[in-house]
């Protein structure tokens, strides 16, 4: 069996009218480029943090997953390969939209406040640092281009695109998602800086949560204990990475095929840790 589509990251099987197989790989991207060695064991980490929180936010919101178990799946998955990074979800149409709610001044936000610009429709005060704490989360909304990057618009827009009703509601349900799951992190001595939502819609027309939620590869996960407004937080997800690459560039391109072992060892360590506090004890 092959996949229909295979990813950055996921793979995804199309198994009947109805429903999808998503395989979670140990591939890692940055700066959209998938880099040629994969980091071990982090698809199981991703796979298994969405499970986490798609099971702790399904009174939020209803989510694609129909079955995590291998033994009610086609065959061809019953294999350890896809142990633990493999999904059945419901088949969707999908919304060409990504949603980051941000809860701090960082990424994307905060370049453009450093250039004086607003941010999907926002505008902030004068003298903000660096990674400090907004008065209140901003919905951020971006519309997906198959060629080219994604587009950040307003919400304005959006309600233009989707409607003034279902964009409300979205917006609802992104800012609950945020602040439900924020506070069980807090609690665990992490702050989620952001998170990336994406919706589709079943053949009833109902609104389903879909694609991964609260992974380190799609929200920034921080220290509590070192978090500090003004300096770079430490961080559980790729910005190691992202980073490395940024202070090695050669003729000012990125060396995707030169990361030493180290700096993928140290990332797969970031991974394991942030999935170890979320869900044990």
């Amino acid at each position: 069996m092959k996949p229909i589509y295979s990813g950055k990251v996921r793979e995804i099987y199309d198994i009947s009218g109805e429903h999808l197989i998503i395989v979670t790989t140990d591939r890692i991207s940055a700066f959209d480029n998938t880099l040629p060695m994969p980091v071990k064991g982090k698809g199981i980490v991703l796979n298994t943090l969405s499970n986490f929180w798609f099971e702790k936010t399904g009174n939020i919101v209803p989510n694609h997953i129909v079955e995590k178990r291998l033994e009610n799946m086609p065959s061809f998955f019953q294999n350890n390969s896809f142990a633990d990074r493999t999904v059945m979800v419901e088949k969707l149409d999908m919304l060409p939209f990504e949603f980051v709610v941000r809860g701090y001044l960082f990424g994307s936000m905060w370049r453009a406040y450093e250039k004086g610009k607003s941010f999907c429709g926002t505008l902030l005060p004068d003298n903000c640092k660096l990674a400090q704490k907004l008065d209140y989360p901003v919905l951020t909304p971006a519309k997906k281009h198959d060629t080219k990057h994604d587009e950040y618009i307003s919400i304005k827009e959006l309600e233009g695109l989707l409607g003034t009703e279902l964009t409300n509601r979205i917006a609802e349900i992104c800012f609950r998602l945020y602040e439900v799951c924020s506070e069980y992190a807090k609690s665990k001595g992490l702050i989620i800086a952001d998170a990336k939502f994406e919706f589709g819609q079943n053949k009833e027309g109902a609104l389903i949560l879909a694609d991964e939620i609260f992974t380190p590869d799609s929200s920034r996960y921080w220290d509590a204990a070192q978090y500090e407004a003004g300096a770079l937080p430490e961080s559980f997800d790729k910005q190691f990475l992202r980073d490395w690459l940024i202070n090695h560039k050669e003729k000012g391109g990125f060396q995707f095929d030169k990361v030493p072992e180290s700096i993928l060892l140290r990332t797969q360590a970031l991974y394991q840790e942030c999935l170890h506090r979320l869900t044990k004890g």
